[in-house]
């Protein structure tokens, strides 16, 4: 299993998703995408909370 996230998970407009095998690895590439795409953002502790919290388990 692994897990997948979405910005539209997240109430943005943004048609970007992921998947990957880990949380860690979700949280890296959802991370990156935030950096170039979100700047408007403030990248810490609470939104990389916000983040793992909106990951779905995937098959």
């Amino acid at each position: 299993m692994g897990k997948s996230i979405s910005c539209r998970d997240a109430g943005k407009t943004c048609n970007w998703s992921a998947t990957a095998k880990s949380e860690q690895d979700l949280l890296k590439i959802t991370l990156e995408h935030v950096r170039e795409h979100h700047k408007e953002l403030v990248i810490n502790s609470e939104l990389e909370k916000n983040i793992k919290s909106i990951m779905k388990e995937t098959n």
